[in-house]
């Protein structure tokens, strides 16, 4: 079987590259593309060429426009690439009869409430970001083609910058630290994306594994439990004090501050929490609480 990997090096990418592995052949491309094929989401005939000299048979999208405040200023390149690009892809699939595999995100809801979002809640974007990706996901339900859309929120990886080793370094350098507190969600590994994107693929490929209740469609995935920014700091540093590191804070200096004191180009939903009963139905999965993902990533990293 050959895949065709979109965004090999972002924090989704690179765990893909590593689990998606033991499933077939991995034509894997950042950007910049290689030996003439385009991984340029930027470039929609590009892409589409690319995904007819590759003929794979499961294509997995993981490049995005995914700067939120950005996009704000930068409205038509966040919709190449997060609505058009995707489009395109699903219609090579569709052409190939391969299946699309792409990565969605919580932001297509307003955040209201404090009920788990399933996915048959009307979406309804606070932001660019969160209508480009909610463009996207329509442009694939119209393509007709095989899919599987994981929305996923507050994702993190040890690879690269990331949420935990900002606080880190800020702990570092201040004598307290003041981080939000109203917007709820699950820290969702990257490698546990990846994982769960191979074990999908397993069940929805009638070469490679058994179908169970899995069908196309739109998946909630997401790290068990809950926090807040705020909480997820104090846990950060927990972890930090617990091997022996010196900062300046400490969890008991990290002190919680709304939303509004914080006002940023893009609102941020404040429920981001995401119901994931379809997908442990449908395959068969348990999730893990988001604090053992968090601390075994702060131990590999600290």
């Amino acid at each position: 079987m050959k895949i065709l990997l979109l965004g090999k090096n972002g924090q989704i990418g690179w765990e893909l590259q590593r689990a998606l592995s033991v499933l077939g052949e991995v034509v894997a491309l950042d950007r910049q593309g290689a030996e003439g094929l385009c991984g340029d989401l930027s470039d929609l005939p590009g892409l589409a060429q690319t995904v007819q000299r590759v003929q794979p048979q499961v294509i997995v999208n993981a490049a995005a426009h995914t700067a939120v405040d950005k996009a704000e200023s930068e409205p038509e390149l966040a919709r190449v690439l997060n609505a058009e690009a995707p489009g395109v892809l699903a219609r090579e699939a569709q052409q190939l009869d391969a299946w699309l595999v792409h990565y969605s995100t919580d932001y297509v809801f307003d955040g209201s409430g404090i009920r788990p979002w399933r996915e048959t809640d009307q979406p309804a974007p606070l932001s660019v970001y969160g209508q480009t990706k909610l463009e996207g996901e329509q442009q694939i339900l119209a393509s007709g083609c095989r899919h599987l859309i994981f929305r996923t929120s507050w994702v993190y990886a040890a690879r690269g910058g990331n949420f935990a080793k900002t606080m880190l370094r800020l702990a570092r350098e201040r004598e307290q630290l003041s981080v939000i507190d109203d917007q709820i969600g699950a820290p969702t590994g990257a490698d546990l994306l990846a994982d769960i994107t191979a074990h999908a693929l397993r069940q929805v490929l009638p070469a490679v594994g058994h179908n169970y209740l899995a069908q196309p469609g739109i998946y909630h995935l997401a790290a068990s439990g809950e926090t807040s920014w705020h909480g997820y700091a104090r846990f950060v540093l927990d972890i930090a004090h617990q091997a022996g590191l010196d900062f300046r804070v400490g969890p008991d200096k990290v002190f919680p501050i709304p939303s509004s004191a914080y006002p940023t180009p893009a609102r941020r939903p404040n429920n981001s929490r995401l119901d994931t009963a379809k997908l442990r139905a449908s395959f068969g999965l348990s999730l893990p609480d988001w604090r053992q993902g968090v601390a075994r990533m702060l131990n590999e990293t600290l």
